[in-house]
């Protein structure tokens, strides 16, 4: 039997932020966080757009067998999808142009998972008590680490490690990281936005994803935390687990949490 992904998912405004721009869904084929620019007009529409995207992918593939699935190639193809809604979005309305977010999302194959990445939201994996970033920050910052003209450690007080290189965004192609991952039966994984990786290091991370046997109750505990931390922008998490379960009904309702889970108003 392969295995299966469990997920929980929540998402918070924060103790700083007046509305929340980030969204978040979880299907029994995808999970995605998507982090809507918070310094750029309507980040929150954004963020839903990614999500709605990624869901229309989801829904597309419902009820497939996935194993001859590119599922690098579909993931590929819906991050395009949302770069041309906002894009269509921001030309008929001036008020959108500039609209950007953040992604991270697996489209899951039992063990087999496409992973994507465009921004500075983070995915990570627990394994045998082992924490590991599974992303690169889209930063600057993280840039000239990798250059070796930073530290870590000076990244991580750095005044611009928020400003990014690299998002989903109108008027621009996007060009996400794209991976295949092997999992195993065992694993947690955590997708997360920066409102929760800016307050919490990730000792206090992998401390929680390993002592919180319950999904939703490790969601719940690194949003408590990062709002403990002083909770600076809006904070949001997917914890899951590949296990060696019966997959869930491919027609079960997708999870939607953030932005995206709110429905739209009349302008």
């Amino acid at each position: 039997m392969a295995p299966t992904l469990r997920s929980a998912a929540g998402s918070d405004i924060g103790r700083r932020r007046q509305m929340n721009q980030d969204s978040a869904a979880t299907s029994p084929r995808l999970i995605v966080v998507a982090d809507g620019m918070g310094g750029h007009a309507h980040g929150e529409v954004a963020s839903s757009v990614a999500v709605a995207a990624m869901l229309d992918l989801d829904a597309r593939l419902r009820g497939t067998d996935l194993a001859e699935t590119d599922l690098l190639g579909e993931l590929a193809a819906a991050i395009e999808d949302a770069a041309n809604r906002l894009t269509s979005m921001a030309q008929e309305n001036a008020e959108l142009r500039g609209t950007g977010t953040t992604v991270v999302s697996f489209l899951i194959d039992g063990a087999r998972i496409g992973v994507l990445h465009i921004g500075d939201s983070r995915a990570y994996l627990l394994r045998d008590g082992e924490l590991v970033r599974m992303t690169r920050d889209h930063t600057l910052v993280q840039a000239l680490v990798d250059e070796g003209r930073l530290s870590e450690e000076e990244a991580a007080g750095h005044p611009r490690r928020s400003w990014l290189i690299r998002t989903l965004q109108d008027g621009t192609r996007a060009e996400p990281d794209l991976f295949l991952h092997e999992g195993r039966a065992g694993d947690r994984y955590l997708i997360c936005s920066d409102g929760l990786t800016a307050v919490l290091d990730d000792t206090v991370i992998r401390d929680v994803l390993g002592g919180e046997a319950e999904r939703a109750a490790a969601v719940s505990r690194l949003i408590e935390l990062a709002n403990a931390g002083g909770g600076p922008d809006n904070i949001t998490c997917v914890v899951a687990d590949l296990v060696d379960e019966p997959a869930l009904s491919a027609s079960e309702a997708p999870l939607i949490v953030g932005a995206a889970a709110v429905p739209p108003t009349d302008a």
